[in-house]
């Protein structure tokens, strides 16, 4: 440590509080004021540890809950809620068992039918919902479920010691028990079809990489690390592992060896963080025209780095998995077919009917539902045409007229000019009256083939 560096001090107090965090016992409540005391800390500092543990994910904050720690999330398994979240989303009242809220649900089970029956549907991990039925509530904590009683009732002291002793939640909400279903089915379907969005920490192994240059490292130091890595780009940090700079090997072509590598690096380089989405590194590398992403943390502290190459391998993987679950785009698109023999070198024709669902406030085709469907048909084409994927750079659209409901309509997409790099496209929507809307588009194009 540097004597006299407040910000040295405060990141190893932070990265202590962190891992005091990660030694607690999953379901343990924390306090900021019991860790600034326990720790010999401030309060404002604690309070900052905390934030970045929940960001973190090995703590959760909930309103009438407190903060509790939990078990890290993996996105292998994005479709389980947690009692937590059950809790959070139907704004519930939880009666006994916090220290449980940290487990998942694999089911929801309706408990509208006699007890005896409902024992055969009951099982460990899943959530019982029910009305004010005392007995039902113990029998199925008893079995191993959580319990979530509707219309706002409460329930026995008993019964909530019993839920604090098995570490099962009990919550009640005030909402019925349709809706109460209906939320936790929506919140269930939305997980389902997070499964196909790939994040940058599931293809990169996060910690500590050695693959780096500090600031008063010199040329000679680069080519050391460059004929033992192979690589010709690397992240320069500064004496606390936080990412000040690039490097490559342009940078340092002509430059005498014990030149310090601080005067030749790009400054203030892009980086990414571990929850950003591939697709979105994947555009920032063809934007920026840069083949290596540094990963870091709040701080900007190196985690890892990603190469362009890991990314497109990645999207191509995800881009041959099978969608689990409909998105509203998805829905939108499905009742639309290629034309048969309407497939040009440059352009296709996708025919449809436009249903009630995809309405507006004036009784008209909805201007966003239109949009929908000029993007879909852009990037049907340019698949089946160029086997690419792409992102969206820019698109002017030109509504003629409006659209009316039970309208057939065509969705004309065409190909102005595709390179590698990029493309350019022209797409039409047409009813029985003639041109409806107009789009010019261009795209960045991403190899997932």
């Amino acid at each position: 440590m540097i004597p006299g560096n407040p910000d040295q001090e405060a990141l190893t107090k932070h990265e202590r509080i962190i891992q005091h965090i990660q030694n607690l016992k999953v379901g343990s409540g924390i306090s900021v004021r019991s860790l600034a005391r326990e720790l010999e800390v401030s309060e404002g500092t604690a309070y900052r540890a905390v934030k970045e543990a929940e960001k973190l994910g090995i703590v959760s904050t909930k309103e009438r809950i407190g903060t509790v720690r939990i078990e890290k999330k993996h996105r292998s398994r994005p479709d389980r809620l947690t009692f937590a979240e059950v809790a959070d989303i139907l704004e519930g009242r939880v009666l006994g068992g916090a220290q449980g809220l940290h487990k998942t649900l694999h089911k929801f089970v309706i408990g509208a039918m006699q007890l005896d029956a409902m024992l055969t549907y009951i099982d460990a991990d899943s959530l019982l919902i029910v009305g004010n039925r005392e007995n039902v509530h113990r029998m199925a904590l008893l079995e191993g479920a959580g319990v979530l009683i509707t219309g706002g009732f409460d329930t026995s002291e008993e019964v909530k010691r019993l839920a604090d002793e098995r570490q099962l939640p009990i919550i009640s909400s005030g909402h019925d028990t349709f809706t109460v279903a209906s939320l936790i089915n929506r919140a269930m379907y939305d997980r389902v079809i997070k499964r196909k969005i790939m994040l940058i920490e599931e293809i990169v192994t996060l910690g500590r990489p050695s693959e780096l240059l500090r600031a008063r490292d010199t040329v000679e130091a680069f080519d050391a690390l460059q004929q033992e890595t192979g690589h010709a780009r690397f992240p320069v940090v500064d004496d606390w592992h936080r990412v000040i700079g690039m490097v490559t090997a342009r940078d340092v072509a002509g430059s005498p060896r014990n030149q310090v590598i601080e005067k030749l690096m790009t400054r203030q380089p892009i980086t990414i963080h571990p929850g950003t989405t591939v697709t979105s590194a994947a555009h920032t590398m063809a934007s920026e025209g840069i083949d290596l992403l540094p990963i870091v943390d709040r701080q900007r502290k190196l985690l890892a780095v990603v190469s362009r190459q890991e990314v497109l391998a990645a999207l191509q993987f995800a881009n041959k998995q099978t969608q689990s679950g409909e998105t509203f785009d998805d829905l939108i698109w499905k009742r639309f077919a290629m034309e048969d023999g309407e497939v040009r070198e440059d352009g296709r024709s996708y025919r449809g009917r436009i249903t009630p669902q995809m309405s507006g406030q004036l009784g008209t085709l909805s201007e966003g539902v239109l949009m929908t469907l000029m993007m879909h048909g852009a990037r049907r084409l340019i698949r089946e045409v160029g086997k690419r994927d792409h992102v969206l750079e820019s698109i002017t659209t030109y509504f003629v007229r409006p659209i009316q409901i039970d309208s057939e309509i065509a969705v004309l997409p065409k190909l102005l000019e595709m390179s590698r790099k990029s493309a350019k496209l022209e797409i039409e929507i047409e009813d029985e009256r003639g041109l409806a809307a107009k789009a010019m588009m261009t795209a960045q194009m991403i190899d997932t083939y």
